[in-house]
């Protein structure tokens, strides 16, 4: 029986995060090679919104709500992140991975910033018919602020409420979460308060790395455990090797 992994890619890998929607085409080959080596896995591949998408939300003010004077900024920022899950879709794709897009918008609806529904069956039928569903973080409709931005690890604590996931890695710029300089191996509910992590220099409307950790916390209460690893370890992590990140889990007893 095949594997299920659930790989998230952070915007910094790409994206150039201080540039305007400027896609990283050499990681994004990278990445659909590797992909592309394994055809043992079933996959669904999650994307941040790096420089796609973060300073569109930003500059209209999608963080806080939808008003009056912002309704084009859904259509502006849904359009930036399209452009890159497009990219996205389309390395895979030359690589010979049969991948199509899935988005929130279409998907998705959010109460107060969190997630309220996710429409799970269509991701799981595709991936279990060996096609690759590649989401995103993206723009959505939210019952009390009538938009928000949803991010890519919102999404990869959702996935496996409503689907089976063996594992789930996230290919970030950075080796792991850090302590020092030093990655950190190992965090759970009782080692986190131990660590500080810095913001992201970037625009970024979805908390960055603090983000991203407090999703997993909440994943590895659920019981499901995750992994952060540096880009260039993707293969690594596939094939169960030693990839060097941090395992983000429930408490040890």
């Amino acid at each position: 029986m095949k594997e299920t992994v659930l790989i998230k890619l952070g915007g910094s890998v790409i994206t150039d995060k201080s540039g305007d929607c400027t896609v990283n085409t050499e990681n994004l080959e990278h990445i659909s090679r590797v992909i592309s080596n394994h055809p043992g896995i079933l996959f669904i591949i999650v994307h941040g919104a790096g420089s796609c998408g973060h300073p569109e939300a930003k500059r209209h003010h999608l963080d806080k709500g939808l008003d009056a004077n912002n309704k084009s900024g859904i259509f502006i920022t849904h359009r930036a992140v399209l452009k890159l899950n497009t990219a996205v879709v389309n390395a895979l794709r030359a690589n010979g991975v049969e991948a199509v897009g899935i988005h929130p918008l279409d998907a998705c609806t959010a109460k107060n910033g969190r997630l309220e529904s996710f429409s799970h069956q269509p991701v799981n039928m595709l991936m279990h018919h060996g096609i690759v569903p590649v989401l995103h973080g993206d723009v959505v409709m939210d019952s009390v602020r009538g938009a928000c931005i949803v991010s890519g690890d919102q999404l990869v604590r959702a996935i496996p409420a409503g689907i089976h996931v063996d594992r789930i890695g996230l290919a970030t710029d950075v080796a792991g979460v850090l302590r020092n300089g030093d990655v950190v191996p190992l965090i759970d509910r009782n080692t986190v308060t131990d660590i500080e992590i810095g913001e992201s220099g970037n625009t970024d409307v979805t908390g960055g790395m603090i983000g991203k950790l407090m999703e997993l916390l909440l994943l590895s209460d659920e019981g499901t455990e995750s992994t952060i690893f540096h880009l260039s370890r993707l293969g690594d992590f596939l094939d169960g090797r030693e990839h060097g990140g941090t395992v983000v889990t429930g408490n040890r007893v």
